[in-house]
């Protein structure tokens, strides 16, 4: 399914429009903020607070991302909380986070696109040995398609 920016309003499509529209890869890991713009926009959208950690943890806005998602009380913000850390990198508690999500929706669409059972902690491990640009770019495809299913998820 093509990921659609304009699908979430236009406030949220101008904002990843900053950024390449929801299809840039983002980092595997030690994330750097790449738009100042989107990080100030984000701040100050009219979005829920899943959407603006989605937001920030698109743009490389770890510290922000980071903040938004510990502060949600629900899976989505579990899972959230636990790309972060997996993109820190942190290992271990990105596998607790992804512990206090359970199985999540998302993961039935991602398992659909892989062929395989998703599983979050394999993949957090996938990331860890991902070192070679081929494997890279493998996962951060993956970790590209995560974030846009959970962002829509979030959206509805």
């Amino acid at each position: 399914m093509p990921f659609d920016p304009h699908a979430y309003g236009l406030e949220v499509a101008s904002i990843l429009a900053l950024g390449g529209d929801g299809e840039r890869p983002m980092a595997l890991a030690e994330p750097v903020c790449i738009s100042e713009d989107a990080r100030s926009r984000i701040a100050a959208a009219k979005v829920p607070e899943t959407l603006r950690a989605g937001l920030y943890l698109y743009f490389g806005c770890w510290k922000e991302a980071h903040e938004t998602a510990q502060d949600i009380p629900t899976r989505e913000g579990s899972y959230w909380h636990a790309i972060v850390h997996r993109q820190e990198p942190d290992a271990g508690n990105a596998g607790y986070w992804f512990a206090q999500v359970g199985n999540h929706p998302v993961f039935a669409a991602l398992s659909t696109a892989t062929g395989e059972r998703w599983d979050p902690r394999a993949f957090i491990q996938q990331c860890e040995r991902a070192r070679d640009t081929e494997a890279v770019r493998r996962a951060q495809a993956l970790q590209l398609l995560e974030w846009q299913l959970l962002f829509d998820c979030c959206a509805r």
